[in-house]
C-alpha cells in the first residue's frame, strides 16, 4: 500500500474498513459535494449507501494501482478521515499525463489541508511516477476548488466548453496544469512551503 505523508495530512488508499467513517462524511456533505460530481448512472450501485459497493470501489482502486493507471488516496488529519485526492486516467507513452481531483469535508475546509495534500500527490506524481504532466479541471463557479489551485499557482490553460457531465449538466471547466519542468523549477519551494521537508 502506498502511504504518503505531509506536514499535517496522511494520504493512503481507502480500504473496506473505512466505509463507516467515509459514509458518515459523505452523507453529511451531500449538499456540499454532489453539485460538483457526475450523476450516478441508472442501475449503478450507490457507493455511499452500500458497504459492498464501497468495497468494490476500493478493489477497483487497488487494481488501478497495480496497473499503474490511477492512485486514489483518502486524506486523514490526526487520524480522522477528511476527504480524497485522486490521480486518475494515468496515460503513458508520449503523453505521461494524469488528471487530479479532490474533495474535503466541509468541516475541514479552509485549513489548507487539500493544497497540502495536492503538493504531496504532485511530488509523488513527478518524483516517483515520473509523469510529465498533471491536470485539473474545475467548474468556473466552484470557488473553493479554484482557491486550491490559486494557492499553488497552477497554470491556467483555458476553458474547455461542455467538458464534463456534472450533476446531470454538461459543464464548462477551467483547465489547470503543472508539468515536470514546472516542478523542477518550483517543487522544492512548494514542498518547503506546504510540507516543510
Amino acid at each position: 500500500m502506498t502511504t504518503l505523508f505531509g506536514r499535517r495530512v496522511l494520504l493512503r488508499p481507502l480500504e473496506p474498513g473505512d466505509f463507516a467513517k467515509w459514509q458518515e462524511v459523505r452523507r453529511r456533505n451531500d449538499e456540499w459535494l454532489t453539485k460538483w460530481e457526475p450523476q450516478r448512472l441508472p442501475g449503478q450501485p450507490d457507493v455511499v449507501e452500500g458497504a459492498h459497493a464501497f468495497g468494490v470501489r476500493c478493489s477497483a482502486r487497488q487494481r488501478e494501482r497495480q496497473l499503474g493507471t490511477g492512485y486514489g488516496f483518502g486524506v486523514f488529519v490526526d487520524g480522522t478521515f477528511g476527504g480524497e485526492v485522486n490521480l486518475n486516467s494515468i496515460q503513458r507513452g508520449p503523453f505521461q499525463n494524469a488528471y487530479v481531483g479532490y474533495w474535503i469535508d466541509e468541516r475541514m475546509a479552509g485549513n489548507s489541508y487539500i493544497p497540502e495534500a495536492l503538493i504531496v500527490v504532485l511530488r509523488f506524481a513527478f518524483e516517483e511516477l515520473h509523469l510529465h504532466r498533471v491536470q485539473a479541471a474545475i467548474v468556473p463557479r466552484n470557488d473553493a476548488s479554484r482557491r486550491v489551485v490559486a494557492k499553488l499557482d497552477l497554470r491556467e490553460e483555458g476553458t474547455a466548453l461542455k467538458y464534463l457531465e456534472i450533476n446531470g449538466v454538461w459543464e464548462d471547466h477551467i483547465r489547470y496544469a503543472m508539468t515536470t519542468e514546472d516542478w523542477s523549477e518550483r517543487g522544492d519551494e512548494l514542498t518547503q512551503e506546504w510540507i516543510g521537508f
